[in-house]
């Protein structure tokens, strides 16, 4: 399965939801059967960080110091390249730029998993709790997303990947927000209008 990463239509305007998704994609004659909000973005739905869509970049990578989940240093990258998925550190990105061809990718933070250690500011038993999603590393192959179904806290959600889904790398892709778009659940979540969204396509 491959993935792929989706912000506007073909008039250059936001999609917001999984329902107009998959109206664009009907247009191609293709179904949306997976899909998940991918990382914070601003209130006309541009990303905040980091966006690279079928090999071209839609925004920069952020590296700014300022308040939030975002920028809860070290924030992180998802992407894949000709080389297959990884999450990385996000001052990683332009090095690792100039060696392989980017795919798709999606900037976002906090980190929550590197090479299997926690972010040094989650807190066992925090109170700070949302609905959260993100996603995980099992190999260059292999990508596990996760959303919770209660709000949850940072610990926890790095603790699932690591503990329970066996990722070594993972990152947090947003809360509050947290949007699931699953055929084989018959589910697809309608809260509030989306930025960038990953997913899976089928044929018709």
């Amino acid at each position: 399965e491959s993935l792929r990463i989706f912000l506007r239509d073909d008039a250059a305007q936001p999609l917001r939801s999984f329902g107009n998704l998959q109206k664009h994609l009907g247009t191609k004659n293709e179904k949306l059967t997976f899909a998940m909000n991918a990382g914070m973005y601003h209130g006309d739905m541009s990303p905040v960080g980091l966006c690279v869509i079928d090999g071209k970049q839609i925004a920069p990578l952020n590296l700014a110091k300022a308040e939030g989940n975002f920028f809860l240093k070290p924030n992180g990258v998802f992407l894949i390249s000709d080389q297959g998925a990884r999450v990385i550190v996000s001052e990683e990105y332009p090095a690792l730029q100039q060696k392989e061809k980017i795919v798709l990718a999606t900037q976002s933070g906090p980190l929550l998993l590197r090479n299997g250690r926690m972010h040094p500011a989650f807190k066992e038993g925090s109170k700070n709790i949302l609905y959260r999603n993100g996603v995980g590393i099992k190999s260059p192959t292999e990508v596990i997303f996760a959303i919770s179904e209660e709000p949850v806290n940072f610990y926890d959600l790095a603790t699932l990947f690591r503990d329970g889904l066996n990722c070594k790398d993972a990152l947090f892709l947003d809360g509050t927000v947290s949007s699931l778009h699953a055929d084989a659940l018959k589910r697809s979540d309608r809260k509030m209008d989306l930025g960038p969204m990953i997913g899976i396509t089928a044929g018709r």
